[in-house]
């Protein structure tokens, strides 16, 4: 089943129960889903695609929140936390501080690279592994850091 089959049968689920966060939720990655199989580029809706979609809706909602709760507005930002975590409900597990450490640690013994000149190809290589697991950010921060020890 992907994404677009299990958010109609969340939507339909959600109406019956009532719940309005998770209808909210679910109607926003389908409205995300219509526009990217309207918006002309060709490209297929595959699993990575999904993904960034997914991840580009909480990195909207994350940016909404921090500005919510500056201006303190709690009634605005509970609602953009409700939909971070339903939206998060959809992307793959993420994996832990030590894994993740573990799996660059791999990437960078196996490509030889040997200084923080290789950082972009290391990068490359382990945001494409970690599709929907971990943030770039993070990723950036643990390559840099262990190609500079």
């Amino acid at each position: 089943m992907n994404l677009e089959e299990k958010i109609n049968n969340d939507i339909r689920d959600a109406m019956k129960s009532k719940d309005q966060a998770w209808l909210r939720g679910a109607r926003a990655i389908k409205a995300a889903i219509l526009l990217a199989k309207t918006d002309g580029s060709g490209l297929a809706l595959d699993q990575d695609r999904e993904i960034k979609l997914l991840q580009k809706l909480v990195k909207q909602r994350q940016d909404s929140l921090a500005i919510y709760e500056a201006q303190n507005r709690a009634d605005l930002a509970q609602v953009e936390r409700e939909e971070i975590e339903i939206i998060q409900r959809y992307l793959p597990q993420p994996v832990t501080g030590e894994e993740l450490e573990s799996f660059i640690r791999g990437l960078i013994q196996a490509e030889g690279a040997s200084g923080i000149k290789d950082m972009g190809r290391i990068m490359g290589l382990a945001t494409k592994g970690l599709s929907g697991k971990a943030d770039g950010k993070t990723i950036s921060e643990i390559v840099k850091k262990l190609l500079t020890a």
